[in-house]
C-alpha cells in the first residue's frame, strides 16, 4: 500500500519528529512504500490566493471557483500539482500534527486549502445522476484511506465523553468528517498521544510502539462508519431521517450505529476515537527528551 505522510511540525528535535521516524520505519518494515511531505521543511506556502494560478489572474470568479478553473486548465502552481501527484499515487495518507488550539497548525490547513481544489477534491458531479454532487463518502478521493496522528498536551480523560475539552472525535469532526469524509476518503480512528509534553522515555516507547502498530496496519484497520450522503440516510435537505438514531442529535448521529457495532463490537455512544486501541494516555511528569515545551494546558507544541 502506497502511503503519503503529511508532516506538520516546525521542530526537527520534537516528539512529533521522533514519532514520525518511528512510524516511517514501521511502514518500511511492513513493506509499504511511502513519500513524505514535510510542510515546514518544504517552506510550504500556507495561504490560498491568486498566485496559485499561472496565466489568468483576472478570472472574475470567486477564489474557490477560480482555483477550480485553474485546475481544469492545468494552470495551478507547481507546488500544488506536485502534492496532487503524490496524493494520486497514494492509497493511504497519514496526517501528523500537534493539536494547537483544538486544530491542526495553520500550515496544514493551508495545504488542504490549496491542494483540495474544486474539481480535484470536491465539486464533482455524479455522471449517473446529473445535478447530484459526489461528497460525504463519494468523490474523486474515494478508495483512499486516511489516518490522523496527533499529539495533545492534555490528559486523555479531559478529551473523553464528559471531558472539559470535548470528546476527541468531536473536536476533530471538521477535519475527519467535514474534510476527509466529505472528499470520499475512508477515515480511520485517529491516533492520539496525550500528555505529550510530559513523556518520560518509557512512555515515549509505549507511544511509539502504538504508532508503529497503527501505521503498519493502515490497510486493515476498520474505518469510522460515517453515513454516506447519497446512501439513503439523509433527506433532500441533507437532514438525517427521523427513523435513524431516533431522538439523537449532534455529531454522533452521523456514524451508523449498526455498522459501528459490527465493526467495533461496542455501542455507538463509545466512539472508536476514544477507545484504548486508538488513543494513548501518558501522564508521567518527568521530561527526559528535549524540546517538549507546553504552551497550553490542553494542546501541545511538542
Amino acid at each position: 500500500m502506497n502511503v503519503l505522510w503529511i508532516y506538520a511540525h516546525p521542530d526537527q528535535a520534537s516528539l512529533n519528529s521522533a514519532l514520525r521516524d518511528e512510524g516511517l520505519a514501521a511502514l518500511a518494515e511492513a513493506g509499504h512504500p511511502y513519500r513524505v511531505s514535510d510542510l515546514y521543511g518544504m517552506g510550504w506556502k500556507p495561504t490560498l490566493d491568486r498566485d496559485d494560478f499561472t496565466g489568468d489572474h483576472d478570472d472574475p470568479a470567486g477564489i474557490g471557483q477560480a482555483s477550480g478553473h485553474a485546475y481544469e486548465r492545468g494552470a495551478l502552481s507547481e507546488d500544488i500539482t506536485a502534492e496532487q501527484e503524490k496524493l494520486d499515487w497514494a492509497d493511504a495518507v497519514v496526517f501528523q500534527f500537534p493539536l494547537w488550539w483544538y486544530a491542526p497548525p495553520a500550515i496544514l490547513k493551508g495545504w488542504i486549502d490549496r491542494v483540495f481544489v474544486k474539481g480535484y477534491a470536491y465539486g464533482v458531479t455524479d455522471p449517473d445522476h446529473p445535478g447530484r454532487t459526489l461528497r460525504y463518502g463519494e468523490g474523486v478521493l474515494s478508495g483512499k484511506r486516511v489516518l490522523v496522528l496527533t499529539s495533545i498536551g492534555g490528559p486523555e480523560a479531559a478529551f473523553g465523553p464528559r471531558g472539559i475539552n470535548g470528546q476527541l472525535d468531536q473536536v476533530l469532526f471538521p477535519l475527519l468528517h467535514g474534510t476527509f469524509w466529505y472528499t470520499g476518503m475512508s477515515v480511520l480512528p485517529p491516533v492520539a498521544v496525550y500528555s505529550a509534553n510530559r513523556l518520560d522515555d518509557q512512555s515515549f516507547r509505549t507511544a511509539a510502539d502504538a504508532v508503529c502498530r497503527h501505521v503498519a496496519a493502515i490497510g486493515e484497520t476498520r474505518p469510522i462508519p460515517y453515513r454516506s450522503q447519497n446512501g439513503g440516510d439523509y433527506d433532500e435537505e441533507l437532514v438525517l431521517r427521523p427513523e435513524l438514531s431516533p431522538g439523537g442529535s449532534g455529531l454522533a448521529v452521523h456514524a451508523s450505529a449498526l455498522a459501528h457495532e459490527e465493526a467495533q463490537g461496542e455501542p455507538q455512544d463509545q466512539p472508536a476515537t476514544a477507545s484504548a486501541d486508538s488513543a494513548f494516555a501518558v501522564s508521567n511528569v518527568d521530561v527526559s527528551m528535549t524540546n517538549r515545551k507546553s504552551t497550553s494546558p490542553a494542546t501541545t507544541r511538542s
